[in-house]
Protein backbone atom coordinates (compact mmCIF):
# COMPACT_ATOMS: atom_id res chain seq x y z
CA UNK A 1 0.00 0.00 0.00
CA UNK A 2 1.67 3.73 -0.94
CA UNK A 3 -0.45 5.51 1.60
CA UNK A 4 -0.11 5.63 5.79
CA UNK A 5 -1.74 7.93 7.53
CA UNK A 6 -1.94 8.06 11.79
CA UNK A 7 -3.55 10.61 14.47
CA UNK A 8 -1.18 11.37 16.94
CA UNK A 9 -3.66 10.98 19.66
CA UNK A 10 -5.99 8.42 19.12
CA UNK A 11 -8.13 9.67 22.52
CA UNK A 12 -8.85 13.88 22.53
CA UNK A 13 -10.89 15.73 24.94
CA UNK A 14 -12.64 19.10 23.17
CA UNK A 15 -14.51 21.81 25.69
CA UNK A 16 -17.93 23.45 23.77
CA UNK A 17 -17.66 26.39 22.37
CA UNK A 18 -13.49 26.09 21.87
CA UNK A 19 -11.71 24.70 19.23
CA UNK A 20 -9.69 21.87 19.29
CA UNK A 21 -6.80 20.40 16.92
CA UNK A 22 -6.22 16.62 16.28
CA UNK A 23 -2.65 16.11 14.59
CA UNK A 24 -3.21 13.61 11.33
CA UNK A 25 0.38 12.25 9.62
CA UNK A 26 -0.50 11.62 6.05
CA UNK A 27 2.62 9.16 3.77
CA UNK A 28 3.45 9.00 0.43
CA UNK A 29 4.91 5.30 -0.21
CA UNK A 30 4.38 5.48 -3.45
CA UNK A 31 6.19 6.16 -6.43
CA UNK A 32 3.77 8.87 -8.16
CA UNK A 33 2.64 12.33 -6.91
CA UNK A 34 -0.48 11.75 -5.27
CA UNK A 35 -3.43 14.22 -4.10
CA UNK A 36 -5.35 13.01 -0.96
CA UNK A 37 -8.62 14.37 0.25
CA UNK A 38 -9.71 14.06 3.67
CA UNK A 39 -13.46 13.28 5.04
CA UNK A 40 -14.51 13.11 8.75
CA UNK A 41 -17.48 10.35 9.45
CA UNK A 42 -19.10 9.76 12.84
CA UNK A 43 -21.36 11.84 14.97
CA UNK A 44 -18.94 14.63 15.26
CA UNK A 45 -18.67 15.24 11.09
CA UNK A 46 -21.16 18.03 11.86
CA UNK A 47 -18.89 20.28 13.81
CA UNK A 48 -15.91 18.71 12.65
CA UNK A 49 -13.24 19.55 9.64
CA UNK A 50 -9.64 18.79 8.69
CA UNK A 51 -7.40 21.61 7.57
CA UNK A 52 -6.28 21.39 4.57
CA UNK A 53 -9.10 19.70 3.03
CA UNK A 54 -6.45 18.49 0.19
CA UNK A 55 -3.18 17.79 0.15
CA UNK A 56 -0.47 17.22 -2.65
CA UNK A 57 2.80 14.50 -1.79
CA UNK A 58 5.89 14.19 -3.59
CA UNK A 59 6.93 10.37 -3.45
CA UNK A 60 8.17 9.39 0.29
CA UNK A 61 7.15 12.86 1.63
CA UNK A 62 5.14 12.92 4.82
CA UNK A 63 3.06 16.00 5.68
CA UNK A 64 0.78 16.87 8.88
CA UNK A 65 -2.78 17.94 8.60
CA UNK A 66 -4.78 18.80 11.44
CA UNK A 67 -8.56 17.58 12.47
CA UNK A 68 -10.38 20.71 13.76
CA UNK A 69 -13.39 19.89 16.91
CA UNK A 70 -15.58 22.42 17.47
CA UNK A 71 -18.14 21.34 19.16
CA UNK A 72 -20.94 24.23 19.96
CA UNK A 73 -21.91 25.31 22.99
CA UNK A 74 -25.55 23.87 23.50
CA UNK A 75 -27.30 21.41 24.13
CA UNK A 76 -27.51 19.54 20.57
CA UNK A 77 -23.88 18.12 21.34
CA UNK A 78 -24.64 15.93 24.45
CA UNK A 79 -21.65 15.71 26.90
CA UNK A 80 -20.08 12.14 26.98
CA UNK A 81 -17.26 10.18 24.24
CA UNK A 82 -18.06 9.83 20.68
CA UNK A 83 -16.05 7.24 18.38
CA UNK A 84 -14.62 9.20 14.76
CA UNK A 85 -12.48 8.46 11.76
CA UNK A 86 -10.90 10.36 9.04
CA UNK A 87 -10.92 9.00 5.57
CA UNK A 88 -7.84 9.35 3.54
CA UNK A 89 -8.90 9.19 -0.17
CA UNK A 90 -6.14 9.56 -2.59
CA UNK A 91 -7.47 11.02 -6.13
CA UNK A 92 -5.59 8.87 -8.48
CA UNK A 93 -5.84 5.62 -6.60
CA UNK A 94 -9.51 5.18 -5.18
CA UNK A 95 -9.06 1.59 -4.19
CA UNK A 96 -5.98 2.66 -1.74
CA UNK A 97 -8.57 4.63 1.13
CA UNK A 98 -7.51 4.78 4.45
CA UNK A 99 -9.53 5.72 7.85
CA UNK A 100 -7.80 6.35 10.67
CA UNK A 101 -9.89 6.28 14.14
CA UNK A 102 -10.24 7.93 16.83
CA UNK A 103 -12.43 8.88 20.14
CA UNK A 104 -13.85 12.34 20.89
CA UNK A 105 -14.75 13.07 24.58
CA UNK A 106 -17.25 16.57 24.92
CA UNK A 107 -16.64 18.03 28.27
CA UNK A 108 -20.13 18.69 30.00
CA UNK A 109 -20.82 22.71 30.76
CA UNK A 110 -23.67 23.83 32.77
CA UNK A 111 -26.00 26.86 31.74
CA UNK A 112 -29.59 27.18 33.79
CA UNK A 113 -31.43 30.05 33.68
CA UNK A 114 -34.88 30.37 34.95
CA UNK A 115 -38.17 32.45 35.02
CA UNK A 116 -41.03 33.55 37.62
CA UNK A 117 -44.06 33.28 36.05
CA UNK A 118 -46.12 35.51 36.91
CA UNK A 119 -43.98 38.24 37.80
CA UNK A 120 -46.90 39.46 40.32
CA UNK A 121 -49.88 38.07 41.98
CA UNK A 122 -52.78 39.15 44.14
CA UNK A 123 -55.22 37.89 46.42
CA UNK A 124 -56.38 37.90 50.05
CA UNK A 125 -55.51 34.24 51.46
CA UNK A 126 -52.39 33.12 48.36
CA UNK A 127 -50.54 34.00 45.25
CA UNK A 128 -49.85 31.24 42.78
CA UNK A 129 -46.56 31.54 40.68
CA UNK A 130 -44.48 28.84 38.54
CA UNK A 131 -40.54 28.97 38.43
CA UNK A 132 -39.72 27.78 34.96
CA UNK A 133 -35.95 26.21 34.98
CA UNK A 134 -34.39 25.82 31.52
CA UNK A 135 -31.77 23.62 31.08
CA UNK A 136 -29.10 25.63 28.28
CA UNK A 137 -26.06 22.81 28.95
CA UNK A 138 -25.01 19.62 27.00
CA UNK A 139 -25.78 17.31 30.41
CA UNK A 140 -28.58 16.52 32.94
CA UNK A 141 -28.86 18.80 35.71
CA UNK A 142 -30.56 18.96 39.48
CA UNK A 143 -31.87 22.01 40.77
CA UNK A 144 -32.70 23.06 44.15
CA UNK A 145 -35.91 25.17 44.90
CA UNK A 146 -35.48 27.73 47.29
CA UNK A 147 -36.85 31.20 48.52
CA UNK A 148 -36.63 34.17 50.58
CA UNK A 149 -39.26 36.64 51.45
CA UNK A 150 -38.45 40.25 51.55
CA UNK A 151 -40.24 40.07 54.97
CA UNK A 152 -41.71 38.38 57.78
CA UNK A 153 -44.89 39.00 56.55
CA UNK A 154 -45.02 36.33 53.66
CA UNK A 155 -44.11 32.95 53.59
CA UNK A 156 -42.90 31.73 50.49
CA UNK A 157 -43.07 27.57 50.17
CA UNK A 158 -42.21 25.17 46.22
CA UNK A 159 -44.11 22.20 45.62
CA UNK A 160 -41.28 20.01 45.10
CA UNK A 161 -37.44 20.90 46.58
CA UNK A 162 -35.77 19.89 43.26
CA UNK A 163 -36.29 19.15 39.67
CA UNK A 164 -34.39 17.17 37.08
CA UNK A 165 -34.00 19.26 33.93
CA UNK A 166 -33.04 17.23 30.77
CA UNK A 167 -30.25 18.75 28.20
CA UNK A 168 -32.31 21.15 26.20
CA UNK A 169 -35.77 21.02 28.41
CA UNK A 170 -37.55 22.98 30.90
CA UNK A 171 -39.43 22.20 34.37
CA UNK A 172 -41.66 24.27 35.70
CA UNK A 173 -41.64 24.35 40.12
CA UNK A 174 -44.95 25.79 41.59
CA UNK A 175 -44.84 27.92 44.44
CA UNK A 176 -47.10 29.71 46.62
CA UNK A 177 -46.96 33.00 49.10
CA UNK A 178 -49.10 32.99 52.02
CA UNK A 179 -49.61 35.67 54.36
CA UNK A 180 -48.34 36.03 57.93
CA UNK A 181 -51.31 37.51 59.20
CA UNK A 182 -55.09 38.30 57.62
CA UNK A 183 -55.97 41.21 56.93
CA UNK A 184 -60.01 41.56 57.34
CA UNK A 185 -59.86 45.27 55.83
CA UNK A 186 -57.44 48.47 54.12
CA UNK A 187 -55.52 49.46 51.94
CA UNK A 188 -53.56 46.54 49.63
CA UNK A 189 -50.04 45.44 51.10
CA UNK A 190 -47.57 44.58 48.54
CA UNK A 191 -44.66 41.39 49.70
CA UNK A 192 -42.33 41.75 47.53
CA UNK A 193 -39.84 38.06 48.07
CA UNK A 194 -36.85 36.60 45.90
CA UNK A 195 -36.80 32.57 44.42
CA UNK A 196 -33.53 30.57 43.30
CA UNK A 197 -32.55 28.29 41.21
CA UNK A 198 -29.41 26.46 42.22
CA UNK A 199 -27.64 23.93 39.97
CA UNK A 200 -25.80 21.03 42.20
CA UNK A 201 -23.06 20.09 40.71
CA UNK A 202 -20.42 16.99 41.25
CA UNK A 203 -17.23 17.29 42.89
CA UNK A 204 -14.40 18.27 40.94
CA UNK A 205 -16.55 20.57 39.20
CA UNK A 206 -16.89 24.28 39.27
CA UNK A 207 -19.90 25.90 41.34
CA UNK A 208 -22.52 27.36 39.40
CA UNK A 209 -23.95 30.54 40.79
CA UNK A 210 -27.53 30.14 41.44
CA UNK A 211 -30.09 32.13 39.22
CA UNK A 212 -32.19 34.70 41.24
CA UNK A 213 -35.15 35.33 40.54
CA UNK A 214 -37.41 38.67 41.85
CA UNK A 215 -41.58 38.73 42.39
CA UNK A 216 -43.97 40.25 44.36
CA UNK A 217 -47.72 39.45 45.88
CA UNK A 218 -50.27 41.86 46.62
CA UNK A 219 -52.01 40.95 49.76
CA UNK A 220 -55.74 42.39 49.79
CA UNK A 221 -58.35 42.32 52.75
CA UNK A 222 -60.72 39.87 53.34
CA UNK A 223 -64.05 42.22 53.33
CA UNK A 224 -63.99 44.14 50.24
CA UNK A 225 -63.99 48.09 50.32
CA UNK A 226 -67.40 48.30 48.95
CA UNK A 227 -69.00 45.93 52.29
CA UNK A 228 -69.43 48.89 54.53
CA UNK A 229 -71.01 50.97 52.13
CA UNK A 230 -73.43 48.11 50.96
CA UNK A 231 -74.33 46.91 54.54
CA UNK A 232 -74.70 50.98 55.39
CA UNK A 233 -77.18 51.45 51.72
CA UNK A 234 -79.02 48.10 53.20
CA UNK A 235 -79.78 49.07 56.31
CA UNK A 236 -80.91 52.34 55.17
CA UNK A 237 -83.42 50.87 52.86
CA UNK A 238 -84.72 48.63 55.49
CA UNK A 239 -85.28 51.55 57.96
CA UNK A 240 -87.37 53.00 54.64
CA UNK A 241 -89.63 49.87 54.23
CA UNK A 242 -90.61 49.99 57.43
CA UNK A 243 -91.20 53.30 57.78
CA UNK A 244 -93.43 53.04 55.02
CA UNK A 245 -95.42 50.02 56.58
CA UNK A 246 -95.97 51.95 60.09
CA UNK A 247 -96.80 55.01 58.41
CA UNK A 248 -99.30 54.37 55.34
CA UNK A 249 -99.83 50.60 54.73
CA UNK A 250 -100.22 49.21 58.14
CA UNK A 251 -103.36 52.13 59.13
CA UNK A 252 -104.58 51.28 55.87
CA UNK A 253 -105.18 47.70 56.39
CA UNK A 254 -107.07 48.29 59.91
CA UNK A 255 -109.64 50.50 58.09
CA UNK A 256 -109.86 48.49 55.69
CA UNK A 257 -111.05 45.59 58.23
CA UNK A 258 -112.88 47.95 60.12
CA UNK A 259 -115.18 49.27 57.42
CA UNK A 260 -115.50 45.17 56.19
CA UNK A 261 -117.70 44.50 59.34
CA UNK A 262 -120.95 46.44 58.44
CA UNK A 263 -124.80 45.83 59.88
CA UNK A 264 -125.49 43.80 57.25
CA UNK A 265 -122.54 41.66 57.94
CA UNK A 266 -123.41 41.47 61.46
CA UNK A 267 -127.43 40.27 60.55
CA UNK A 268 -126.48 37.77 58.14
CA UNK A 269 -123.50 36.52 60.55
CA UNK A 270 -126.27 36.01 63.57
CA UNK A 271 -129.33 34.43 60.73
CA UNK A 272 -126.73 31.58 60.01
CA UNK A 273 -126.05 30.91 63.61
CA UNK A 274 -129.94 30.99 64.11
CA UNK A 275 -131.00 28.38 61.23
CA UNK A 276 -128.02 25.87 62.66
CA UNK A 277 -129.39 26.28 66.44
CA UNK A 278 -132.36 24.12 66.97
CA UNK A 279 -134.06 26.67 69.08
CA UNK A 280 -133.50 29.49 71.20
CA UNK A 281 -134.58 32.25 68.24
CA UNK A 282 -135.28 34.54 71.15
CA UNK A 283 -131.96 34.36 72.94
CA UNK A 284 -130.13 34.47 69.43
CA UNK A 285 -132.15 37.63 68.48
CA UNK A 286 -130.91 39.23 71.70
CA UNK A 287 -127.64 38.60 71.03
CA UNK A 288 -127.23 39.74 67.43
CA UNK A 289 -126.14 42.91 67.94
CA UNK A 290 -123.96 41.97 70.48
CA UNK A 291 -122.28 38.21 70.18
CA UNK A 292 -123.07 37.50 66.80
CA UNK A 293 -121.14 40.62 65.49
CA UNK A 294 -117.93 39.43 67.90
CA UNK A 295 -118.58 36.00 66.36
CA UNK A 296 -118.28 37.22 62.80
CA UNK A 297 -115.31 39.34 63.44
CA UNK A 298 -113.57 36.28 65.43
CA UNK A 299 -114.10 34.35 62.18
CA UNK A 300 -113.01 37.09 60.08
CA UNK A 301 -109.98 36.98 61.83
CA UNK A 302 -109.17 33.55 62.29
CA UNK A 303 -109.88 32.89 57.96
CA UNK A 304 -107.12 35.93 57.27
CA UNK A 305 -104.59 34.56 59.62
CA UNK A 306 -104.26 31.17 58.20
CA UNK A 307 -104.13 31.47 54.39
CA UNK A 308 -103.91 28.37 52.02
CA UNK A 309 -101.00 28.23 50.38
CA UNK A 310 -101.75 27.93 46.00
CA UNK A 311 -101.15 24.81 44.34
CA UNK A 312 -99.14 26.97 41.84
CA UNK A 313 -96.79 28.46 44.59
CA UNK A 314 -95.90 24.56 45.77
CA UNK A 315 -95.01 23.83 42.12
CA UNK A 316 -92.89 26.71 41.64
CA UNK A 317 -91.12 25.91 44.99
CA UNK A 318 -90.87 22.42 44.01
CA UNK A 319 -89.37 22.77 40.37
CA UNK A 320 -86.96 25.73 41.64
CA UNK A 321 -84.22 24.21 41.56
CA UNK A 322 -81.41 24.10 39.01
CA UNK A 323 -78.72 21.51 37.30
CA UNK A 324 -75.44 22.21 39.24
CA UNK A 325 -72.70 23.41 36.41
CA UNK A 326 -70.20 21.01 36.01
CA UNK A 327 -66.73 20.53 38.08
CA UNK A 328 -64.57 23.03 37.53
CA UNK A 329 -60.02 22.15 37.61
CA UNK A 330 -57.15 24.21 37.27
CA UNK A 331 -54.94 22.95 34.28
CA UNK A 332 -51.96 24.48 32.63
CA UNK A 333 -49.85 23.00 29.92
CA UNK A 334 -46.11 23.97 27.84
CA UNK A 335 -44.97 23.35 24.83
CA UNK A 336 -41.56 23.84 23.03
CA UNK A 337 -41.07 24.59 19.23
CA UNK A 338 -38.08 24.28 16.62
CA UNK A 339 -37.99 25.51 13.21
CA UNK A 340 -35.08 25.84 11.09
CA UNK A 341 -34.65 29.09 8.23
CA UNK A 342 -36.34 28.87 5.31
CA UNK A 343 -37.70 25.14 6.35
CA UNK A 344 -41.75 26.02 6.44
CA UNK A 345 -43.89 26.60 9.33
CA UNK A 346 -43.64 23.60 12.37
CA UNK A 347 -46.65 23.55 14.64
CA UNK A 348 -47.06 21.70 17.71
CA UNK A 349 -50.10 21.40 20.38
CA UNK A 350 -49.96 22.29 23.72
CA UNK A 351 -53.13 21.19 24.56
CA UNK A 352 -56.27 19.18 23.24
CA UNK A 353 -59.49 19.44 25.35
CA UNK A 354 -60.62 15.64 25.83
CA UNK A 355 -64.47 14.73 24.91
CA UNK A 356 -67.46 15.91 27.48
CA UNK A 357 -65.19 19.21 29.00
CA UNK A 358 -64.42 22.92 27.96
CA UNK A 359 -61.64 24.91 28.60
CA UNK A 360 -61.32 28.03 29.92
CA UNK A 361 -57.89 29.64 28.63
CA UNK A 362 -56.90 32.76 30.81
CA UNK A 363 -53.28 33.08 30.86
CA UNK A 364 -50.36 32.81 27.83
CA UNK A 365 -46.45 33.19 28.50
CA UNK A 366 -45.00 33.14 25.10
CA UNK A 367 -40.50 33.10 25.45
CA UNK A 368 -38.24 34.25 22.70
CA UNK A 369 -34.81 33.31 24.78
CA UNK A 370 -32.48 33.12 21.66
CA UNK A 371 -33.75 36.61 20.25
CA UNK A 372 -34.68 35.36 17.07
CA UNK A 373 -36.57 36.91 13.64
CA UNK A 374 -39.90 35.51 12.14
CA UNK A 375 -43.39 35.55 13.43
CA UNK A 376 -45.43 32.97 15.90
CA UNK A 377 -48.85 32.75 15.88
CA UNK A 378 -51.28 31.08 19.44
CA UNK A 379 -54.46 29.31 17.88
CA UNK A 380 -57.32 28.01 20.31
CA UNK A 381 -59.97 25.68 18.72
CA UNK A 382 -60.96 24.86 15.42
CA UNK A 383 -58.98 27.77 13.26
CA UNK A 384 -59.25 30.20 15.98
CA UNK A 385 -55.85 32.78 16.34
CA UNK A 386 -55.20 34.13 19.73
CA UNK A 387 -52.18 35.71 19.23
CA UNK A 388 -50.15 36.58 16.29
CA UNK A 389 -46.55 38.41 16.75
CA UNK A 390 -43.45 39.13 15.57
CA UNK A 391 -40.61 37.34 17.29
CA UNK A 392 -38.20 40.25 17.39
CA UNK A 393 -40.41 42.31 19.08
CA UNK A 394 -40.16 40.78 22.46
CA UNK A 395 -37.98 37.71 24.44
CA UNK A 396 -40.44 37.09 26.73
CA UNK A 397 -44.09 37.85 26.83
CA UNK A 398 -47.05 37.15 29.14
CA UNK A 399 -50.68 37.38 28.02
CA UNK A 400 -53.94 37.33 30.76
CA UNK A 401 -57.81 37.86 29.55
CA UNK A 402 -60.58 38.55 32.19
CA UNK A 403 -63.45 36.91 30.24
CA UNK A 404 -62.09 33.71 28.93
CA UNK A 405 -60.95 32.07 25.87
CA UNK A 406 -63.44 28.85 25.23
CA UNK A 407 -62.04 26.09 23.51
CA UNK A 408 -64.47 23.28 23.39
CA UNK A 409 -63.99 19.58 23.30
CA UNK A 410 -61.75 17.90 20.73
CA UNK A 411 -59.98 21.53 20.19
CA UNK A 412 -56.07 22.31 20.42
CA UNK A 413 -54.30 25.25 21.66
CA UNK A 414 -51.44 25.22 19.07
CA UNK A 415 -48.22 27.13 18.54
CA UNK A 416 -47.15 27.43 15.04
CA UNK A 417 -42.90 29.15 14.35
CA UNK A 418 -42.17 30.86 11.19
CA UNK A 419 -38.62 31.22 11.25
CA UNK A 420 -36.66 34.04 9.49
CA UNK A 421 -33.51 34.64 11.55
CA UNK A 422 -32.51 32.69 13.94
CA UNK A 423 -31.14 34.37 17.03
CA UNK A 424 -27.49 35.08 18.54
CA UNK A 425 -27.59 34.37 22.74
CA UNK A 426 -24.96 36.37 24.61
CA UNK A 427 -21.66 34.76 25.18
CA UNK A 428 -22.65 31.79 23.08
CA UNK A 429 -22.64 30.56 19.49
CA UNK A 430 -25.57 31.06 16.82
CA UNK A 431 -28.36 28.16 17.52
CA UNK A 432 -28.75 26.06 14.44
CA UNK A 433 -32.85 26.63 14.65
CA UNK A 434 -35.32 29.01 16.09
CA UNK A 435 -36.68 28.05 19.75
CA UNK A 436 -39.55 29.13 21.09
CA UNK A 437 -41.84 27.75 24.81
CA UNK A 438 -45.28 28.28 25.20
CA UNK A 439 -46.66 28.00 28.37
CA UNK A 440 -50.69 28.77 28.70
CA UNK A 441 -52.80 28.14 32.31
CA UNK A 442 -56.87 28.31 32.75
CA UNK A 443 -59.82 25.82 33.80
CA UNK A 444 -60.93 22.28 32.34
CA UNK A 445 -64.50 22.52 32.96
CA UNK A 446 -66.88 19.68 32.74
CA UNK A 447 -69.97 19.96 30.55
CA UNK A 448 -73.03 19.90 32.22
CA UNK A 449 -75.63 16.84 31.60
CA UNK A 450 -78.12 19.66 30.49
Amino acid sequence: MSLTASLDASSVSAAPGEETAVPLQVRNSGATVEEYRFEVVGACAAWSAVEPAVLSLYPGDTRTVSLMLRPPRDATVPAGETPFGIRVVPTGEQGETVVPEGRVTVLPFTATTAELVPRSSHGSRRGRHQLAVDNRGNTPVTVRLGAQPGTELARVAFDVAELQVAPGHAEFGRLRVRPAKRMWRGTPVTHPFQVFAATQVTEGEEPVAPVLVDGSYQQEPLLPRWLPRALITAAVLLIALAGIWYALLRPAVKSAAREAVTPEAVRSAAAADKSKAPDGGGTAGAGADGGAGDTAGADAGAGASKPTPSPSAEAEAGTGAGAQDGAATPTSAQVRVRDSVGGGTNAATALQVPKGHTFQLTDIVVQNPQGDAGTVVISAGTNSSVLSLGLENFRDSDYHFVTPILVPAGGKVTMTIDCRKVGKPVGARTPARCSESLFLGGTMRADSAG
